[in-house]
């Protein structure tokens, strides 16, 4: 009997510290989730603030990751996927209107230029070209007013919950696009930090790995496959204009 007491005993211990290590390494990976997303800018945040100089690194990045966070945000009122990704989107926004704050300050520190774009002045020609912050403000602020609106009136639409989410899913998945864009538009990645490209991918094989294994809507995996392949494509680039600068200094 005693023997059975202790081995009953040593089960449970065994089961409750397996309890506590699993607790504490899914603990360990939503914060990373939420947080994690971050650390890719943040190379790119102080090669900015380093250069003064925002030229190789496109804006809208931030637009998309903006308008893709806003969407999931409200796909969550919709369909209540795992509450980690939802402040997830919440520090991803206050990230990228940090970093666009400072694009906009260094730009306007540098341009010689007296003509102003404004937001108000609704010209699709400077779209997300606009001269002061308060622009980008106006802008986050009309669209998820806009957002509220709409899905306020279809919430109750199934087919309208999961176009919406694959909208946001499928924004956020052409991410390193613009990048890609500014690149070979530029023929060069100078001015573009390479450490922010390798933690994307890192980023995104870790999150693909995380939807797949909490079961999240199928968006959210698909977003994550797509992303590591734009991450490779950018890799790429940064392996071809930088062997040609070679080439042509030599």
């Amino acid at each position: 009997m005693v023997l059975m007491a202790e081995a009953d005993a040593q089960s449970f211990l065994s089961e409750l510290h397996s309890d506590v290590a699993w607790s504490f390494l899914s603990w360990i990976a939503s914060f990373l989730i939420v947080f994690g997303g971050v650390a890719p800018y943040i190379p790119q945040y102080r090669e900015i603030q380093k250069s003064g100089n925002a030229e190789g690194f496109s804006t809208h990045v931030c637009l998309v990751m903006l308008v893709a966070n806003i969407l999931r945000g409200f796909f969550w009122f919709g369909r209540h996927f795992e509450v980690t990704l939802l402040w997830q989107s919440i520090v991803m926004i206050i990230t990228m209107l940090a970093l666009l704050h400072l694009c906009c300050t260094v730009r306007r520190s540098s341009q010689m230029s007296t003509s102003r774009h404004f937001f108000t002045d609704f010209d699709p020609r400077y779209f997300w070209a606009w001269s002061h912050f308060l622009d980008y403000i106006q802008f986050c602020l009309s669209f998820t007013v806009l957002c509220l609106i709409i899905t306020y009136l279809l919430i109750d639409f199934q087919l309208f919950v999961e176009t919406l989410g694959f909208s946001a899913v499928l924004i956020e998945a052409m991410l390193g696009v613009p990048q890609l864009f500014q690149n070979f538009k530029n023929k060069s990645t100078v001015g573009m930090s390479v450490k922010m490209v390798l933690l994307w991918t890192l980023g995104d094989i870790f999150k693909t790995v995380y939807f797949i294994t909490k079961a999240t809507p199928v968006q959210f995996w698909i977003c994550g496959a797509v992303q590591i392949c734009i991450d490779i494509a950018i890799f790429f680039q940064v392996f071809t204009y930088r062997q040609g600068e070679r080439e042509k200094y030599m």
